[in-house]
């Protein structure tokens, strides 16, 4: 099994009590309501470590194949990238990415308006806290084009975003999220 390209076998999370009485009731999964609810969508990524910390890994995005084998290193995570990627830069990668996602989500519904085109730029800082590792912030840098909206209602709806992000959720509280957002 090590080292050959066999995925890991998926297990299903364990739903907790009182949302699987909830969903019973509520949720059709085969066209029979009764059932326990499932994630909307899920991703897989692996990676294939050797060596200790100091070592280097291969990571895969399963799900995609967008990514195969791509080189991970410690060094990468904490000194140069040299073509090599860390869990970081896949952080900042998956927050800029949704974020962008759920501002033009907003830009719609909220503002009745269309983006041109959304920049968005996350950096996701790794440092040392209490004598180990830690993510400890993340800045995201939104540039938009979008006719039809003014500074103050880009303002308020990149805000609204950045507290409607998944990711973003999936952060608060436990990693200082700002945001920069300009109307150009």
């Amino acid at each position: 099994m090590w080292g050959d390209s066999t995925p890991l076998p998926r297990v299903a999370p364990e739903r907790p009590a009182g949302l699987r009485s909830r969903l019973q009731s509520t949720e059709a999964v085969d066209g029979k309501t009764g059932g326990i609810a499932m994630a909307m969508a899920t991703r897989v990524a692996a990676v294939t470590w050797r060596g200790d910390p100091t070592g280097s890994g291969e990571l895969s995005l399963e799900s995609s194949g967008v990514l195969k084998n791509t080189p991970v290193t410690w060094a990468s995570r904490a000194e140069s990238s040299d073509g090599r990627t860390s869990p970081e830069e896949l952080l900042a990668a998956a927050h800029s990415t949704c974020y962008a996602m759920a501002f033009s989500n907003i830009l719609a519904k909220e503002g009745g308006a269309t983006a041109e085109q959304l920049d968005v730029r996350a950096e996701c800082d790794l440092d040392r806290v209490d004598g180990g590792l830690k993510v400890t912030s993340m800045r995201l840098q939104v540039r938009g084009r979008v006719p039809g909206i003014d500074e103050a209602g880009f303002q308020k709806l990149a805000n609204q975003a950045k507290e409607s992000c998944p990711v973003s959720g999936a952060l608060m509280g436990n990693v200082e999220i700002s945001l920069d957002a300009q109307l150009v």
